[in-house]
Order: C-alpha cells, then structure tokens, then sequence
C-alpha cells in the first residue's frame, strides 16, 4: 500500500507542477467565465444601428413605425423591386416589406439585410408591426383597445407532481440542465485524464521505464497508483475552476455588465421575449440564471446534494474508464495501434452525453431510467435525473442506490479485468494485439 501511495505522489506532484496545468487551471475559469458575460452581452446588445427602409403596399399605414435607440425607419414610395436595386448602394441597412395583404395573414412581412441583424432586433421590428395589424384589426373589426385586452389571454398549464404521500410539487425540468452541465463536466473529464492515463502507459512502455518500475512495485500497484494520481490531479483542476468561474461570472454579473451595457427598459424586454421564444417548446431550457434572484434555477438547485453526486459519479466513471484506458495502453506500442481499442472504450461514453440531450425532455422515461442504471452510462445519465430532486417528489432513492452500487461493483471489476491485461501487455513489445491474444491475456 506505502507504494501505491508513492506511484500517486509520483504522478500527482508530476503533472500540477507544470507550467501547461498551472496556466489551464487559472485561464480555465476565465475562458468559462468570459464565454458566459459573452454570451449573455451579445444575447441583448447590437452595437451597430440599424437603418431600415419601409416599402409599404399599405401606404401610408406603416408610416407609424416608431423609431428606437436601435432601430431608425425611413417611409419610401419605392416598389420592392426599386429598393432591391439600389440597396447596395444605399446607407440602409434593411429593407422592410409590408405586402397589401398582409392583415389577412396570407402573407408576412419581410426583411431584406445585408448582414443579420441579432435576434433582439427583429424582435424589435416584429413587435412595431404587430402593434400596426393589431390597430388595424381593431379598427376594422370595432372593437376598442380596452376589449381587446379583456379577451386576449395567455393561457398555460402548470404541471404538478403528486406524490403518494400527498405532496404536491412543481414539475421543474429547468432543473435537469444543471445536471445535463455537470454530465458535460464529467463527459470532458473523462476524456481529458483517461488518454493521460493511457498515454502515460505508453511512454513509460516505449522508453523502458517500466521494466526498472515494476522491478520494484506490482504491475497492479503500479496501473492503480497511476489511475489514482491522474484522479487527485482532475479533482484539483476542477474544484480550482468550480471556486474560480463562480466567483468571475458573480463578480462580472455585478459589477461589469450593468455598467457597460446600460440597456433601457425597451430593449430589456425585447430581450425577455426573444429569451421566452426561443424557450417555447422546451421546458428544459432555463429562463433565469440570475444569482440574486431567490427563485432562479441557481437557488432552487439542491447544490449539495448535485456536488456530492457529482464527485461520486466524477470518481466512479473517471476510475471505471481510466483503467480501460490503462489497459488499452498497455496493451499497444503508439497511438495509432491504440484506434481499434478506443472505440469500444469510448462508445458508451459518447452514447451516454447524446441520450443525456434527449432525456432533458423526459428524466422519468423508461430510457432516462435504464441508461441512469448501466454503470457505463450512469456517471453522465443519472446526474441530468437527480437535479430535479431525490426522494419524495423525485427520483426514488432505490434507483439512485442501484446505479451507484452497481457503478462501484462494476469498477472494481473492471479492474480487476483490466489489471489482467495490463500486467502482461506492460512488457509486450513490437506485436500487433488482437481482441482474442487480450482474451488469452485476461484467462491467463
């Protein structure tokens, strides 16, 4: 056991005193943090004004467009046909087409752009058309604005969960997109650190090194040592970035954003509207991410509860796969000897993050339930279902019981499995293996 430990020290101490993990650790964060504050500027900010022509078959019923801090309307008795050919040539940025019989709803509006104008804005533009039809409707019809509203109504079902206790719960599935992020996590992690893994096998198989190694230490103590390093050096990495990328988003969230953005009440709420479209049919996608909002998906989220099972599925999936990856290494001399081993190693992992996008949709369904059971598949799976909740209301706490005791059973099958091919393909040189000599291997 005291040298298992020293192998761990070996290839933990090894790997973060390099520079390359040093500058990863702290530019990770960063990169995380600065796509986020990216992303939600670019979501409500388009910094170049768009000047729009008006060609109206309706004339003069669109000369009512109002002009906003983004968006500028110029009335034409132009055809359609006249403003597409001087367009190019015009300092417009836009064309807006009102066609005659656009009220009955045969036809729509349309806009001619030379470069994409960003969702918000033509959410914009819709929303001031749609504003003149209404009008136009009303009148036609005779029906006052105050009726208007009285009718109109925005009706939706709210989903409730009925437990056999008698609980009643909101269905929440804004929930499973946290685990689906932290299933992401796990997904890339794996990856990252099972190919160190193996590709640390390889070079101390090629250079030699390993005879000198094992003269000393078992090839067991040796693969597990390894493993477990390479796991100590993932889990700092990615409690470094959990720390770090919380503290940036917060920090840029309150302090920099509202003072670089500045974006008026109007634009706010084209913002919301787009947000909420774009939502539509996707219950899974969440709509508030603010940290000082007391009912955003970031406060409702059990995060102790999410932190614990991730570590646990972290450590579980990374050390199942991790020695499939070691065995993988040690049973071939270079990397491209290693092609026809990977993809049954890695398939199950990949199948695992591309159900994970569907069963968002549906965390309690026959194929969320079997995939979050399969040891192969659980690390990512079972992580999107246990976001909306354990126990009474949730998932049943057997299921999650069952697919992590058969995670851990399974790893230490898989290591013992994999031992047996590591111990004797470590000192196997310049022979191309094949699936039946690992099997010889393995009953050896």
């Amino acid at each position: 056991m005291n040298k298992i430990g020293l192998i761990i020290g070996r290839e933990y101490f090894s790997r973060v005193k390099k520079k390359t993990f040093v500058l990863l650790t702290l530019l990770g964060p960063l990169l995380i943090a600065g796509g986020i504050s990216l992303t939600i500027w670019l979501s409500i900010e388009d910094a170049e004004e768009q000047k729009i022509v008006v060609v109206d078959q309706l004339s003069p019923l669109f000369s009512k467009l109002e002009n906003d801090k983004r968006v500028t309307f110029d009335y034409s008795e132009l055809t359609l046909e006249e403003a597409k050919a001087s367009f190019h040539d015009s300092p417009y940025s836009g064309i807006l087409f009102i066609p005659k019989n656009i009220e009955t709803g045969s036809k729509t509006a349309q806009l001619y752009f030379k470069k994409q104008p960003s969702a918000v804005v033509i959410r914009n533009i819709e929303t001031k058309v749609e504003g003149i039809i209404e009008e136009l409707k009303l009148e036609k019809y005779q029906i006052s604005r105050e009726e208007f509203y009285d009718v109109k109504t925005n009706y939706a079902i709210q989903p409730i969960k009925f437990t056999e206790s008698g609980k009643e719960e909101d269905i929440d599935q804004g929930k499973t997109v946290i685990g689906f992020v932290f299933g992401l996590l796990i997904y890339l992690f794996i990856f990252l650190y099972g190919v160190q893994v193996m590709r640390g096998v390889m070079e101390e198989k090629t250079s030699r090194i390993v005879e000198v190694i094992i003269s000393s230490v078992k090839p067991f103590q040796l693969m597990m040592g390894k493993i477990i390093g390479v796991a100590l050096v993932g889990l700092t990495q990615i409690v470094v970035w959990i720390v770090l990328t919380f503290t940036i988003v917060m920090a840029v969230q309150m302090f920099i954003l509202p003072e670089i953005l500045g974006i008026d009440t109007t634009q706010i709420q084209a913002t919301e509207e787009v947000l909420q479209e774009m939502n539509q049919g996707n219950s899974a996608m969440p709509q508030e991410f603010d940290f000082s909002d007391p009912n955003s998906i970031l406060k409702r989220t059990n995060w102790t509860m999410m932190l614990g099972l991730f570590l646990f599925y972290f450590l579980g999936g990374y050390l199942l796969y991790s020695a499939l990856f070691a065995a993988v290494g040690a049973a071939v001399d270079n990397e491209a000897d290693s092609q026809q081993f990977m993809f049954p190693v890695t398939a199950p992992l990949i199948l695992a993050y591309v159900m994970s996008t569907v069963i968002i949709q549906n965390p309690e369904g026959p194929a969320a339930f079997w995939f979050s059971i399969i040891p192969f598949t659980s690390p990512i799976v079972m992580l999107v279902r246990v976001a909306i909740g354990v126990g009474d209301g949730g998932i049943p706490i057997w299921e999650v019981a069952l697919s992590m005791s058969l995670l851990v059973v399974t790893f230490i099958f898989v290591v013992w499995l994999a031992g047996r091919i590591y111990r004797t393909g470590i000192l196997m040189y310049g022979k191309k293996i094949s699936y039946k000599e690992l099997w010889k291997w393995i009953r050896y």
